[in-house]
């Protein structure tokens, strides 16, 4: 019983379709009593209870129970009719569940809402049971059995090499990758098994047999349908997308929150985030924390989300191109510190303000990112931490950034960026890459409120 194909309906044709599948199924299978009802409960108590007089029992598969709720979300008055006839058809579940063999519920969200499923308690949620952790994800191991070839080829083209001569260490290296991209999703109350996004990794070994050549794309962001419902959470909570540009920052969220969410029309956004799987578990779910942390699950979804984030706040794609030229790949230094100014004037100072070195490396990063551009905050290497990274297909650039309230400031601040460059060699990683590394300095002053000095480096 599937809803996950069906745009947004009304009730009433919701319900006329349901009633067709439950007489359909009646009629295929010879059900002898089974008296059609113009409402979707009163045609499955039939079926039901028909069932239980002749000790038969069937198996029910709800898929995306929550479709219709989640279409809805912006719809108060439908959104509350689907949740009244979702919570009929639960009742007519627990009160003839002799005729139940089996019955599984699957879902977009997990919601513990009292009106719905108080009235079908032999239902138990084992959305974070840890014996059943692994069972929508892949493991490592799973990969390495079962999609041996397909890393074999990954990493032949990884490395430059014939299938024959890949080696155990370069199939390793290659699954390591994959983590990086897919990997991290927990689903585990103890905080400990992990596993891939098994959408993610089908799409990425598909399309490494297709096209010849390795690339990471972002194919849960791509998938279409979540996008959409956090877009539109997003845009009703005003959510400060700031918050989430630290890609190793832990979200706390209240225990009760996590665990016991009634409604999508008030879900804390950070649990709904973590339903949709944009945020994923960071820590136990013990009985005595009131605290709970999140966290992203890889490079795919961080990227994904700042994006997604990115447009909606600044209410709409921004682009790197200037004169047809795209000013990231070719761009020199120059170029490169017009583009972030020409972002930092469209900055609403009631809104953002550009207050702190912080705040403008922040809103650097949101408008790039709702360009599109792959670039990372407060990146981490094994001498210190750049301000920005900027991965492109074969430059990488690296922005050390200052903020200073003045011009005598600034030129110090300056000094100070440069020789941070110089003595903790940022950027200088594999893979190596055309390395354009450079020391700016945002000038809060009034009058100038614009990143005026700067030097390559």
């Amino acid at each position: 019983w599937s809803n996950s194909s069906q745009p947004p309906i009304e009730a009433g044709e919701f319900l006329l379709d349901k009633v067709k599948d439950i007489s359909t199924f009646a009629k295929k299978y010879n059900i002898e009593g089974y008296s059609e009802d113009i409402e979707t409960d009163g045609s499955l108590a039939s079926l039901l209870y028909t069932l239980k007089e002749h000790n038969q029992s069937i198996v029910i598969l709800i898929d995306e129970y929550d479709c219709q709720l989640v279409a809805n979300i912006n719809n108060p008055i439908l959104y509350e009719k689907f949740r009244e006839i979702i919570r009929r058809i639960y009742a007519i579940f627990k009160t003839y569940n002799e005729a139940i063999n089996f019955l599984a519920v699957t879902g977009v969200t997990r919601l513990k809402d009292a009106t719905i499923f108080s009235v079908g308690s032999d239902i138990v949620d084992i959305s974070n049971k840890s014996a059943y952790s692994q069972l929508i994800g892949f493991t490592r191991e799973e990969i390495k059995t079962y999609y041996i070839d397909y890393l074999k080829l990954a990493a032949a083209y990884d490395n430059k090499i014939s299938v024959d001569r890949v080696t155990d260490t370069q199939i390793d290296a290659m699954l390591d990758k994959i983590a990086y991209n897919y990997d991290g999703y927990c689903f585990d109350e103890s905080c400990i098994k992990k596993v891939f996004s098994s959408w993610s990794v089908n799409n990425f070994l598909k399309d490494i047999e297709t096209n010849g050549y390795i690339q990471f794309g972002d194919y849960w962001y791509d998938n279409g349908v979540l996008p959409s419902i956090i877009a539109q959470n997003i845009e009703k909570q005003e959510i400060n997308p700031f918050e989430y540009l630290n890609k190793d920052h832990l979200i706390e969220v209240s225990r009760n929150s996590f665990l016991n969410p009634t409604s999508l029309l008030d879900i804390d956004h950070n649990v709904l985030l973590c339903q949709t799987g944009y945020l994923t578990l960071r820590s136990p779910l013990s009985a005595g924390d009131s605290i709970i942390s999140l966290g992203f699950p890889n490079r795919e979804i961080y990227d994904s989300l700042t994006q997604l984030m990115a447009i909606k706040a600044l209410k709409k794609e921004t682009s790197v191109n200037v004169n047809g030229k795209n000013i990231l790949d070719e761009g020199n230094a120059k170029q490169i510190i017009d583009l972030f100014n020409t972002a930092l004037n469209t900055v609403s100072y009631d809104r953002f303000p550009l207050n702190s070195e912080s705040s403008v490396q922040g809103y650097i990063c949101i408008y790039l990112k709702a360009a599109g551009a792959k670039v990372s905050s407060e990146v981490h290497s094994s001498k210190g931490r750049a301000d920005l990274v900027i991965e492109r297909l074969n430059r990488r650039i690296v922005i050390e950034l200052k903020y200073a309230d003045n011009d005598h400031l600034a030129k110090t601040k300056l000094n100070e960026a440069i020789e941070q460059i110089r003595n903790r060699d940022y950027g200088n990683i594999l893979p190596q890459k055309e390395l354009l590394r450079i020391a700016a300095v945002y000038n809060a002053d009034p009058h100038v409120r614009a990143i005026r000095d700067y030097q390559q480096v």
